[in-house]
């Protein structure tokens, strides 16, 4: 009987998971990074590793990726991803990182073995680095934040209201 148990769990689909975070600066621009190994730009965060929350791996890779030690804010979206780029889908969490100030900006320090820059971006700058699902990913943060609302998307657009 626990055999089967463990056949039947061994077998469940398997989501990929990623959270990034959504930092602003005092005029509402958008922090991006450069990464090494990618040919646009991303928020910070990346993969959630197993066994990990969604929250506790974009705290990490903040820490990792900037040198910043952050709480989060609340949960902007939640995007499901369907196959395309990745064989599998995916599930990715946006948190709020809240208002970064001059003197929290001058303290990141980028992990240089994965990522060459970043950068504040206007709303159109952000549009324009981003490829398309990360663009209407980010444009769904933005107004999430701006709302006090959390927004459920799939594939980077709304289909909830």
């Amino acid at each position: 009987m626990e055999s089967d148990r463990s056949e039947y769990i061994a077998g469940l689909p398997r989501k990929r998971m990623g959270a990034g975070a959504v930092f602003v600066d005092s005029e509402d621009r958008v922090l991006l990074v450069e990464p090494t190994y990618k040919d646009h730009w991303e928020l910070p965060g990346g993969v959630v590793e197993a066994g990990e929350s969604p929250l506790a791996a974009v705290v990490r890779e903040v820490g990792e990726e900037l040198g910043l030690v952050v709480s989060m804010g609340r949960l902007l979206v939640v995007d499901w991803v369907p196959p395309g780029r990745y064989p599998s889908d995916g599930v990715m969490f946006l948190y709020d990182g809240g208002v970064l100030d001059p003197e929290q900006s001058a303290a990141i320090v980028l992990q240089e073995a994965e990522l060459r820059g970043w950068a504040w971006c206007d709303a159109d700058e952000a549009v324009e680095r981003l490829p398309a699902l990360l663009a209407r990913r980010v444009v769904a943060a933005r107004a999430a934040r701006h709302s006090g609302r959390t927004d459920y998307l799939e594939n980077g657009f709304a289909t909830l209201r």
